[in-house]
């Protein structure tokens, strides 16, 4: 399987509609049917669908519209957590934190039926299924039954693993597991890379790792430990300084983060380029792919769209000036 040099894809998250939005305050209200909901939900991951491949993006996913947060959403599957109400995370934010506080089952299905949705409406062969982390949901859980948060990692990791499974099984080809918490704790490094490589073990699909807003030099020192083929960083955020780290990136591909996503100033394609011609003094082109820092929720609908519509033209621009040198196309690769 080919895909054009410099693939272009997405972190995740997307601005929900605001009619979506809508039925979701209806929904926990108890004033919206269940069947109702749903439907939206299926209705809205079209719609952003859609827009993404209007853009260009290459391996597109619907903008998680059917998730409210990216730990409540699987800790609210797997048997065993237990929600006690929304703890503050920020200013006015808050999330459901769940507690561990018996043994972890796995219950139901966690993005199998969203990934089988995407799959058959969606125009492009590869979808990207980004699923939060064994490490990141540890971190971001109350824990009142195991012995220590290495051993609630690791009891997620096999939950996740059976999920990878049945992916595998229904035609996935590439998932993205989300750490954003994995180097929270330095010390606590090692367990993170190792509930990875097990929730990863026997599925031969592709794996990337998305970590954002980290000390990615603490990262780089794992980079060979991890069985994952894609490191998908941030970069725009950090204007793009400090990226000798990267030469310690031996085989693996780089999703290369070129969209700010907290800043709702749209970059412009030239900008684009002038980054991606930067990462290549580290990483050659073959082994990039581009997407946004992260994920785009937070942004005002219009501008994310903007902002991937300007990152497809800014790779263009470098994919043009590829060209003439005769790269025009990479093989998509599964293996580490």
């Amino acid at each position: 399987m080919e895909l054009p040099i410099l693939p272009t894809s997405v972190i995740g998250s997307y601005p929900k509609p605001r009619w979506l939005l809508r039925m979701y305050n209806l929904y926990s209200l108890g004033r919206l049917p269940e069947e109702d909901f749903r439907e939206a939900v299926k209705d809205a991951s079209v719609a952003v669908l859609r827009e993404h491949e209007r853009t260009g993006i290459d391996i597109p996913w619907d903008g998680e519209m059917g998730r409210s947060e990216m730990t409540e959403y699987f800790t609210s599957k797997i048997g065993g957590f237990r929600f006690y109400g929304p703890v503050r995370v920020w200013g006015n934010a808050y999330f459901n934190k769940a507690a561990a506080v018996s043994k972890l089952e796995y219950r139901e299905p966690l993005v199998l039926d969203e990934f089988r949705w995407v799959k058959e409406n969606t125009t492009r062969e590869i979808v990207k299924v980004p699923i939060t982390g064994p490490y990141t949901i540890a971190e971001w859980s109350f824990n009142e039954y195991y012995s220590s948060k290495e051993e609630l990692a690791f009891e997620l990791a096999k939950i996740l693993n059976r999920e990878f499974r049945l992916l595998e099984e229904e035609g996935a080809k590439f998932i993205q597991i989300d750490e954003p918490a994995m180097l929270n704790h330095p010390d606590e490094v090692p367990i993170a890379v190792e509930a990875i490589n097990r929730a990863v073990k026997g599925v031969n699909v592709k794996f990337g790792l998305h970590v954002c807003f980290s000390n990615y030099h603490l990262l780089a020192d794992h980079f060979d430990e991890l069985r994952v083929s894609q490191f998908a960083l941030e970069f725009a955020n950090r204007k793009f300084r400090d990226m000798d780290f990267l030469r310690k990136l031996t085989h693996q591909e780089l999703g290369f983060g070129v969209i700010d996503v907290h800043n709702p100033r749209v970059e412009s394609p030239e900008e684009v380029a002038r980054a991606i011609r930067k990462v290549m003094n580290y990483v050659e082109p073959e082994r990039l792919y581009i997407n946004p820092d992260c994920g785009l929720k937070l942004l005002d609908r219009r501008i994310a769209y903007q902002k991937l519509v300007n990152m497809v033209r800014g790779v263009e621009i470098v994919r043009k000036e590829l060209a003439r040198e005769g790269k025009k196309s990479i093989p998509f690769r599964r293996s580490v």
